[in-house]
């Protein structure tokens, strides 16, 4: 079935979070967004993430870091832009309200992508992969974390009749790690690099570094 998005709406819902939302996740999210971080740090200096939120993860690139920061929400990137400031985190370049399903940016730009918490958000998820797939250069990372469902679990029955109800509230309870997996080996150009484990999950998805390497003409 196709999937609404009510864009203005969901704006809205992000500038009433931005009030709390550092009090509620710092800690709850701060393992697998370190490990996100650290595989992206690990790929190369140039780095996208996109729903970088309140900047939750900014301090913990390295000094030598270039990082932009994308996100849906303005109130949102306020938040981050007060948090570089006073943190005087010299390796965020900038911080800018853009769709995930439209990145401005041009191809191969980064050396890794990283995606926190937002791909099961996005109204369209592929549509996302596609874009931090135009926008990373062959050999990096397309590196997400976020609460994702292990096919076959013994939950899975769970989280999926869950579903209907977290669509509701704009979250996703039955998103499936083949979900990820399955996108890119179909794309021919992707090998999965690292599946985590445990309640939030890091996926590492490695851009081969040629289409040759892939297989392809």
């Amino acid at each position: 079935m196709p999937t609404t998005y009510d864009l203005e709406g969901q704006k809205r819902i992000y500038a009433t979070w931005a009030k709390f939302y550092d009090r509620i996740y710092q800690r709850l999210l701060a393992r697998p967004q370190r490990e996100a971080v650290a595989a992206a740090c690990a790929c190369g200096p140039d780095i996208l993430e996109i729903g970088v939120g309140t900047g939750l993860t900014l301090p913990y690139f390295t000094p030598g870091s270039r990082v932009l920061g994308a996100d849906l929400s303005l109130d949102m990137l306020r938040v981050a832009n007060r948090k570089v400031a006073t943190l005087r985190l010299g390796h965020v370049r900038g911080l800018m309200v853009m769709d995930a399903c439209r990145l401005g940016f041009a191809a191969e730009r980064f050396d890794a992508v990283t995606a926190q918490f937002v791909i099961t958000l996005v109204p369209d998820p592929e549509q996302a992969l596609a874009e931090m797939d135009r926008v990373l250069k062959p050999g990096g990372e397309i590196i997400v974390s976020s609460r994702l469902v292990d096919d076959g679990g013994l939950l899975a029955p769970l989280w999926a009749g869950l579903a209907p109800l977290a669509r509701a509230v704009g979250w996703s309870s039955d998103f499936k790690v083949s979900r990820l997996t399955g996108w890119a080996a179909a794309t021919g150009r992707y090998e999965t690099a690292h599946v985590g484990r445990g309640y939030f999950k890091v996926v590492r998805l490695r851009k081969l570094a040629s289409a040759a390497a892939a297989g392809r003409p």
